[in-house]
């Protein structure tokens, strides 16, 4: 895994959220599979993918390293693996673009969080872009009449939650390797479909899909993402993760045929827009004369 390093981390980034935009297309695609056997099947193979890079990366340190991350790797882990059933939750319930638009709220959901948690101050660019997000996300889910759908888009709401609560966890602890979480958070995950499931057994085609959801969408996007990120700045790392928003609806449409209301369109470019300026805000008061 030493030759991903000297990948420019952004471009790593960038791949990484490009694998992960597949994903709505993949819950899409299996045939007869319920929500819980495709969360448990995509889960069992993401935990194989991170199992294969803990030990090319660790070698026989893996159970140490997993050992240090202690309490807050565990709880961190367990909130991320409610994410990723949230996420299955919703892609198989509500269109691709909801679920991709709602996953951009999580920078503010980190700012929210971040004001309840850790005292961190909110800006008032910051309160105006969560009123902005607030005002794409009542146009963007106006368009939601049918019950079932309505369900899955309030449930996206949980993934970019978690994902806020992840990112606290690492700021409150810095030393939490986020490797071995992902592993804690694959083996939850996983245990969740199964208890959830009457029965695991599913077609072969679907397996397969489980297998590309969870070793190289699911596994490879979040590894490139987490080894990119170590080298390039945060505000960088937001933007170029706004591609799997745009990306996943565009698989969708083409490969499912998942029209995209223009009010969906219009709310979650909206969002999109909230997201930018909350990310590239810190470099625009950096440059502000004092």
């Amino acid at each position: 895994m030493n030759f991903l390093i000297k990948i420019p981390g952004p471009f790593l980034v960038f791949f990484g959220a490009c694998s992960l935009s597949f994903g709505g297309l993949l819950v899409k695609s299996f045939e007869g599979s319920t929500l819980w056997q495709i969360l448990f099947w995509r889960s069992l193979f993401f935990i194989c993918v991170v199992i294969i890079f803990l030990i090319f990366s660790y070698k026989g340190n893996i159970f140490s390293v997993i050992y240090k991350s202690g309490i807050p790797g565990l709880i961190g882990g367990i909130v991320l693996s409610i994410g990723f059933a949230s996420y299955v939750f919703a892609m198989y319930e509500t269109t691709v673009a909801n679920t991709n638009f709602i996953i951009q709220t999580q920078t503010l959901f980190l700012a929210i969080l971040g004001y309840i948690f850790l005292k961190e101050k909110i800006s008032k660019l910051t309160l105006a872009c969560i009123f902005l997000a607030v005002a794409g996300i009542i146009l963007m889910l106006g368009n939601t009449l049918t019950p079932g759908q309505m369900i899955g888009n309030l449930v996206a709401f949980i993934m970019p939650i978690s994902f806020a609560i992840l990112i606290l966890i690492v700021r409150k602890y810095p030393k939490v390797d986020m490797i071995p979480l992902q592993l804690v958070a694959g083996i939850f995950a996983t245990l969740i479909g199964l208890y959830m499931s009457p029965s695991i057994m599913i077609s072969s085609n679907d397996i397969f899909l489980g297998f590309i959801a969870g070793f190289f969408q699911l596994g490879f996007g979040f590894i490139l993402i987490t080894i990119g990120a170590r080298s390039t700045p945060s505000a960088f790392v937001g933007i170029i993760m706004l591609s799997e928003a745009v990306l996943g609806p565009f698989w969708a449409w083409m490969f499912v045929n998942e029209n995209i209301p223009f009010s969906v369109l219009i709310g979650g470019s909206v969002v999109i827009t909230a997201v930018v300026i909350q990310f590239l805000s810190p470099l625009v008061v950096k440059k502000l004369p004092k």
